[in-house]
């Protein structure tokens, strides 16, 4: 039920506070809109009848009202649909629903301009200034406050926009309709990037801070707290249109979690190097792998020796000389038996490492076998790559009549794609420094068959290294000139 007044609530224990806003006493009208400043001190309510006032929340006071003097000593002339402070409590727009936009400062109409058709709901982003208005022509705007103009236009819905709202770093916006659609649109690209469609229309949403929760409410349905979901923002990869139907089935308001994961939004934008996600800790361990192992090998060096028996078993010799019995005869046979071992090594079947890189190479699509390694714990990951170790490094013939040398070679063209095409860009580099420094370094630079693959490598890296470094330095003085500018 709409009315005149305004309450104010106490979130600690949910109840409500001791004032009730009434704005314009002489001429009642139910309250249509309302915002809080970004200081938290005051709050701005806009009614039916175009009057706009703004009262402290402390002491439920007046504070004045904004005016248009052109419009009848009243802020607009009809309804007002919503209202927004900026940051700095310097600004108050407001939304006419005849489509009338107006930007106040110190209470007085500083600007205005007309969208051409009547206004359902505004949204504003204090941190971009940007402005999101949802129209009847099933159109939503982006309008930059500074500039006073259009700078996005999304449309795709087909019925009523009932609400919207932005990401918490501006990148999306949101958007239900009574079309049975929620869409997500990216600013920067100006398009559409994923869609849904729910049985019952969503009437409201909103996002949380971190941007892994949606809670939204549905026509004709109370709040029971299945509509409070977690969900993955798509990528801003993106290549689908924003006038490109969506083919996503009918689904249930309590599935919103499945359907951002859309396969179409893997597609990486040129040029863009990405990271791998793994924890700091485990990329790095493969660099000081070998530091690591030497200290834990001094840990166990510096452990104290076991205590001998106090009965050593002994057998007589011919001299008289006791000689002690060895407990353990069972090392000396293994290296009398390591000719036979590495005889044997070649014989022994593929690992699951092996598979996956000749698949892989294949297919010439490394992504499974990217997967599988970054899975691998660091110590695990040397061991396998350990285990390609050349028998006889003075042996020149080349991979086609040396099987031993082919796993490196395709580990080599692995190196070669993976980094020319700058995916998990600080795990793969470390994995080239383990393979390379710590363990095949001398055996590729003693085999010349590998040696043009290791040039290859080369100028890949170096390439790469440059584009990246650009990036780095393009970063730096946008940072720099931001950060010794004056707003």
């Amino acid at each position: 039920m709409d009315t005149a007044q305004a309450y104010v609530w106490r979130l600690q224990n949910f109840v409500l506070g001791e004032h009730i806003l009434k704005p314009c006493p002489e001429n009642q009208t139910p309250v249509k809109a309302c915002a809080i400043s970004a200081c938290g001190n005051f709050a701005v309510l806009g009614t039916m009848g175009g009057w706009i006032e703004r009262f402290n929340l402390q002491s439920g006071i007046s504070r004045g009202s904004y005016v248009d003097l052109s419009e009848r000593s009243c802020a607009h002339v009809g309804e007002v649909v919503g209202v927004a402070c900026d940051s700095t409590n310097t600004l108050m727009i407001s939304a006419g629903y005849h489509g009338d936009m107006k930007d106040f400062k110190d209470r007085g109409l500083k600007s205005r301009w007309e969208i051409g058709c009547a206004v359902a709901k505004i949204v504003y982003h204090r941190s971009n200034g940007l402005l999101a208005t949802a129209t009847d022509d099933f159109v939503i705007r982006l309008f930059d406050v500074v500039a006073l103009r259009m700078v996005r236009k999304f449309e795709g819905h087909i019925d009523r926009v009932t609400d919207l709202c932005f990401s918490k770093d501006g990148k999306w916006i949101l958007t239900s309709s009574m079309d049975g659609t929620l869409r997500i649109w990216e600013v920067i690209l100006a398009r559409q990037i994923d869609a849904i469609h729910v049985d019952v229309s969503v009437t409201a949403l909103s996002l949380s801070p971190n941007m892994d929760v949606l809670a939204t409410t549905h026509v004709d349905q109370n709040g029971s707290g299945k509509e409070v979901v977690n969900v993955k923002l798509p990528s801003v990869s993106s290549t689908e249109g924003s006038h490109k139907d969506y083919e996503n089935p009918v689904l249930n308001p309590i599935q919103f979690k499945d359907d951002f994961q859309n396969p179409h939004f893997q597609e990486k934008i040129p040029d863009l190097v990405t990271l791998s996600l793994l924890p700091k800790s485990q990329w790095q361990s493969l660099i000081n792998l070998d530091i690591i192992k030497f200290a834990t090998n001094q840990l166990s060096l510096k452990k104290k020796a076991e205590k001998a028996p106090f009965f050593l078993p002994s057998v007589p010799t011919l001299s008289g000389q006791i000689v002690f019995e060895p407990s353990d005869i069972s090392s000396e046979k293994k290296i009398a038996e390591g000719g036979k071992l590495e005889n044997k090594r070649s014989d022994l079947p593929h690992s699951q490492f092996l598979q996956l890189l000749q698949s892989s190479a294949e297919k010439k699509s490394f992504s499974a076998f990217t997967n599988y390694i970054k899975s691998l714990s660091s110590s695990t990951l040397d061991v396998e790559l350990r285990m390609l170790q050349i028998i006889d490094d003075d042996n020149e013939q080349g991979p086609d009549t040396r099987p031993d040398l082919f796993p490196i070679e395709l580990l080599l063209d692995y190196f070669i794609h993976e980094t020319s095409c700058r995916n998990n860009f600080e795990f793969i580099q470390a994995v080239m420094r383990l393979f390379l420094k710590n363990i095949h370094g001398e055996t590729i630079w003693r085999q010349s068959s590998l040696q043009d693959k290791a040039k290859e490598l080369l100028e890949v890296q170096y390439a790469v290294w440059q584009r990246v470094d650009k990036l780095f330095q393009s970063s730096r003085c946008m940072i720099t000139f931001l950060s010794n500018s004056q707003f």
